[in-house]
């Protein structure tokens, strides 16, 4: 006992040096591994307001339109300044060395200076009093450039909003039924329990059994392709809202207020009014006819004015000194033509023209395609509500037939497959109604989208 004592006692130094540093170890670990763990998995409940508001907020492809209207905007000042005056200012030095400088006149002959100094600085400013309207004309031209470059961001913008909402549907499309999923798992597993007990008393056979449990495994495959297309959805939408990767987003129960659906030609008629499209195709006609204006300008005579300042200085030290420098001032007005470029120039008129006319014929081409669109959009959410429709009906349908064969089970009537085939389309049947219900709000979105009032509402 003795011996065991003096071990004990020689080893609690040890126990205790192991105890503090495992006390050490978890302090440290623990809150590293809740760090961790609420790194990669973040949970984020979010309404579609609060996703369409990120996605705009956090898209690159909006940060590049904001840049390009930037571009657009310093290109209508640079035209702005053309217009303005021009001005110069120059200072030079010369030194001629004067190897043979004397000259021989006949009977006169006289010297030059072996070396001589001069300074000469000249400032000029030109004003163009008239140019043909050229600059008028650039500077129209590029103000409507930039108009254009709006309406491309605006297009952009609504481009952003619907990729949101499209996988913001398809992320609510695969949450809903996955609820189904559970919901209908459980039914089964009572369908499972209950047929186990009927086995057990003598009322029913294994195959019974076996046959609700071939049907639950059936379910479960199906959860594990939904689950699968979740975390793709789930990624790509963290992606388009600029959150985490790992963020799980799970979403609020969309609330689709009853919408009065308006007749087809007053959505063709209101985008007609508001797609970007048809509007740049104005703006694009308006910078055509400005750019014939523009052509034609280039066979109008100019008319400018110059001032200018000269200091000329004959001596070694550059800074003035009375009576050894001269500053003449001129002041003039200069009357220039081209008149070459009226037979030169009517090629660049006429291609001018040609490019006018290949905006109007596209205008046509335009208005065909979103009349299309338009109606293809519309025709999409009405078979959407006709679905819905239908749908609700097989659903009191598929719900009635359950509950009889659920009696008729009971009551040992009916058979096994004939129960699990009735709750199999029920269960089927409030899936497609899931479906329908978001395909019908994505089927508005996108006739939204096609009549230019998806982020004007």
């Amino acid at each position: 006992m003795n011996m065991i004592t003096q071990i004990n006692k020689s080893l609690n130094p040890f126990k205790k040096m192991v105890r503090t540093l495992f006390r050490f170890a978890i302090a440290v670990m623990v809150p590293g591994l809740i760090m961790i763990s609420s790194a990669y998995a973040q949970d984020r409940t979010l309404t579609l307001d609060e996703a369409v508001k990120l996605g705009i907020q956090n898209s690159k492809v909006l940060k590049l339109s904001q840049s390009k209207i930037d571009q657009a905007v310093s290109q209508y000042n640079q035209a702005k300044d053309r217009a303005l005056p021009t001005g110069n200012a120059s200072f030079a030095y010369n030194r001629a060395e004067i190897p043979a400088n004397r000259l021989a006149l006949g009977p006169t002959s006289f010297s030059l200076p072996k070396n001589a100094d001069a300074y000469l600085g000249i400032v000029t400013l030109n004003e163009a009093i008239f140019a043909g309207g050229k600059y008028k004309y650039a500077r129209e031209s590029t103000d409507l450039l930039t108009k254009v470059a709006r309406l491309d961001a605006d297009k952009d913008k609504d481009e952003i909003t619907y990729d949101v909402i499209s996988s913001f549907y398809n992320l609510y499309k695969v949450l809903q039924s996955k609820k189904v999923i559970a919901q209908n798992l459980s039914s089964i597993d009572q369908q499972i329990h209950q047929s186990q007990r009927f086995f057990e008393q003598g009322l029913v056979t294994k195959n019974d059994v076996l046959r609700f449990q071939l049907q639950r495994a059936n379910v479960e495959l199906n959860e594990i392709d939904l689950e699968s297309n979740r975390k793709v959805i789930n990624y790509d939408l963290n992606i388009l809202l600029g959150l985490p990767e790992s963020t799980v987003i799970n979403i609020s129960q969309i609330t689709e207020a009853d919408r009065q659906v308006g007749s087809l030609n007053n959505y063709i008629d209101t985008a007609m009014l508001n797609r970007q499209e048809v509007q740049q195709l104005v703006l694009q006609s308006k910078v055509a006819e400005t750019n014939i204006k523009s052509v034609r300008a280039n066979q109008l005579p100019t008319l400018s004015a110059s001032a200018g300042g000269y200091y000329v200085d004959a001596n070694i030290n550059p800074l003035p000194k009375s009576g050894n420098y001269i500053t003449p001032v001129t002041v003039g007005l200069t009357f220039g033509w081209n008149f070459s470029s009226l037979w030169t120039n009517k090629n660049k008129v006429s291609e001018a023209r040609i490019q006018r006319d290949q905006v109007s014929i596209n205008q046509g081409i335009i208005s065909d395609n979103i009349r299309n669109d338009v109606n293809r959009n519309y025709e999409n959410y009405m078979v959407a509500l006709n679905k819905i429709k239908l749908l609700q009906t097989s659903i009191d349908q598929a719900g009635e037939n359950n509950k009889i064969l659920e009696s008729k089970y009971k009551s040992n009537i009916a058979s096994a497959t004939d129960r699990a085939d009735a709750e199999t389309l029920l269960y089927q049947a409030q899936i497609n109604l899931e479906l329908a219900k978001a395909d019908a709000g994505l089927a508005y979105y996108g006739l939204l989208k096609s009549t230019g009032k998806l982020n004007k509402q």
